[in-house]
This record gives structure tokens, C-alpha cells and sequence, in this order.
């Protein structure tokens, strides 16, 4: 299953904070049916079919112009895997569990 990333930044705020555009985005992550979402200090991590990610990432987008903003730079990133199953969840235990050379 692919695991996207995505940072939206909008352009152009009267404040330097942008943390309720954030949120805002976040909550319709959040609320996706099928998508797993997960905040991170600096993006928000998706998870679920492309069919169900990619409409949430469009809304995402969308968001801070519908608050007001004029320019919206959003990024994405999608790993997705066919040679075994993908998810946050084993990339993280791997990360953690795996046995690694050590230098």
C-alpha cells in the first residue's frame, strides 16, 4: 500500500505561524475514509490505495485557499512497493528492528 507524504505551505499568510492551515489540513486527512494519516513536525504521512490518497492530497491543497491565501505550495512524495507489502508502520519496525552492519 503507498505511503505519501505530503506538506502543503501556503504563501503569503499575515502571520508567520501556519499551524491552523495545518490543522485544517490535517482534519481532512484525518476524515478521509480508506486513508490513514499520521502528523509529523513537518508533513503529514498518508496511507491507503492511490484511488483513496490522491483526492485527500487535491483537498489538502485546496485548503488554505478556501481560508483566504493566494498561493499554495504543496509537496508529495509516494513510495509505494510491488515487491511486498508497504506500510508506515513496517518501514518504521524496520527502521527500529532490523538487524544493521555496524560501522
Amino acid at each position: 500500500m503507498p505511503v505519501v507524504e505530503v506538506r502543503v505551505l501556503p504563501i503569503g499568510t499575515d502571520e508567520a505561524s501556519i499551524s491552523s492551515y495545518i490543522q485544517d489540513c490535517f482534519e481532512i486527512a484525518s476524515s478521509a475514509l480508506g486513508v490513514e494519516a499520521v502528523l509529523t513536525p513537518t508533513a503529514t504521512l498518508l496511507e491507503g490505495d492511490l484511488d483513496d490518497v490522491l483526492p485527500v492530497v487535491e483537498a489538502m491543497h485546496q485548503s488554505p485557499f478556501y481560508s483566504g491565501v493566494d498561493r499554495v505550495i504543496t509537496n508529495v512524495t509516494i513510495d509505494e512497493r510491488l515487491d511486498k507489502p508497504l506500510d508506515m508502520d513496517g518501514m518504521v519496525d524496520s527502521v527500529l528492528h532490523d538487524d544493521v552492519l555496524t560501522f
